[in-house]
C-alpha cells in the first residue's frame, strides 16, 4: 500500500448547518498565503495527498495546505438527511471556509473538476480573496437552452422520488481491496498501491464489515437549474487573480460530451479571463492529480512563485 509521506491533521470546523472536515498539512503560522486545495464530485480531501506529498520540501512546510470535503462527501455529512444538494452552497461554504482559516489574506486556490468549477465561480465573485487560481480539469458544462427547463425541472422532480425509493443507493462493497479495483477500473492509470490507499479513505467499513462510499446518494441527482454559459463568463471576466489552467493529454471533454461540448469551447470560454496561462499534463487522464502527481506539484509551485 502507498505510503503517505506527509502526515495529514484534521479540525472539524463548523460552516453553515454542517461540520466540515477538513485535512491539514504545514505550517499554520507561516507569513505565505494557505493553499486551499478543492476535490471533485465524489471525491475526498485525502484525494490530494499524492500531490501534497510531491510538494518540495521547502515549499510543503513552509506554509498551510487546506484540504477541505465538501458538504456530502467524505466526513462533512448532514446532520439531518438530504435529497438534494445546490452547487451555489459549494461557494458559501468556501467564503465561510476561507473566513475561518485565512481571515482577510488572499489565498491561493487549486481546484479540481467540480472543485475547479467552484474556484473559477468563486474567485469572480469574491476576487478579492484569491491570489492566485490553479484549475485542474474544471472544464464547465456544456451550454443549454432555456427550452430545456421544463424538461430539466420534471427530470429532477422525478430522481427524487428515484431517491426515496432507494433506486439511486450507492451499492455496498464486500472489502476495501473491492474499492480498490472500482478506483482503478474507473482510472486504469491509478497504480494499486494508490488505488488501495485511497479505498480507505474514499469508502467506511461498516459494523457488518462491508464498505461504503463516503459520498452521498443524492449527489446523483440532476441539478435542476440550467448552466448558462453568459454568466459564467460573467464570472471568469471578474476574476482578477492569475489563473493556471491545466487539463491532461487524455481528453476529459470527448469522452463524456462527444459533440456537445469540446477542448476547445473550453478555451475559448478560458480566454474572458483577464489574466491566465495554460498547461498540458501528459500521460494523464481526468484524474491528473492521481495519474502524475509529481507533474502537478511542479506545475502549482511554479505558477505560484511566478510574478
Amino acid at each position: 500500500m502507498y505510503q503517505a509521506l506527509r502526515t495529514a491533521r484534521f479540525e472539524s470546523v463548523p460552516i453553515r448547518t454542517l461540520r466540515y472536515h477538513v485535512r491539514l498539512w504545514g505550517n499554520a503560522r507561516s507569513e505565505h498565503p494557505p493553499l486551499v486545495l478543492l476535490h471533485g464530485w465524489m471525491d475526498v480531501g485525502a484525494s490530494w495527498q499524492f500531490v501534497v506529498d510531491a510538494l518540495s520540501e521547502a515549499f510543503a512546510t513552509g506554509r498551510q495546505v487546506i484540504a477541505p470535503d465538501w458538504r456530502g462527501f467524505g466526513h462533512s455529512r448532514p446532520l439531518a438527511p438530504c435529497d438534494s444538494y445546490q452547487f451555489v452552497d459549494y461557494l458559501a461554504d468556501l467564503d465561510q471556509l476561507l473566513d475561518h482559516y485565512a481571515g482577510t489574506q488572499p489565498v491561493d486556490l487549486v481546484g479540481h473538476s467540480m472543485g475547479g468549477n467552484v474556484a473559477m465561480m468563486y474567485a469572480g465573485a469574491r476576487p478579492a480573496r484569491i491570489r492566485r487560481l490553479v484549475n485542474l480539469e474544471g472544464f464547465g458544462m456544456p451550454a443549454t437552452r432555456p427550452a430545456q427547463a421544463p424538461g430539466r425541472f420534471a427530470q429532477w422532480m422525478d430522481e427524487i422520488r428515484k431517491f426515496e425509493r432507494g433506486e439511486m443507493a450507492l451499492a455496498p462493497y464486500d472489502s476495501a481491496d473491492g474499492v480498490a479495483l472500482r478506483l482503478m477500473k474507473t482510472n486504469p492509470r491509478l497504480t494499486g498501491d494508490k488505488a488501495s490507499w485511497l479505498a480507505r479513505h474514499w469508502a467506511q467499513q461498516d459494523a457488518q464489515g462491508r464498505w461504503h462510499i463516503l459520498g452521498d446518494a443524492a449527489h446523483k441527482i440532476v441539478n435542476p437549474l440550467l448552466y448558462r454559459v453568459d454568466e459564467a463568463l460573467a464570472l471568469y471576466a471578474a476574476i482578477t487573480a492569475p489563473v493556471l489552467s491545466v487539463h491532461a493529454a487524455g481528453d476529459s471533454l470527448a469522452q463524456w460530451y462527444k459533440q456537445r461540448y469540446s477542448l476547445q469551447d473550453y478555451l475559448q470560454r478560458l480566454a474572458h479571463v483577464p489574466s491566465y496561462r495554460t498547461a498540458v499534463v501528459q500521460d494523464a487522464g481526468h484524474m491528473l492529480h492521481h495519474d502524475q502527481p509529481q507533474a502537478v506539484a511542479a506545475l502549482i509551485e511554479d505558477f505560484l512563485a511566478s510574478a
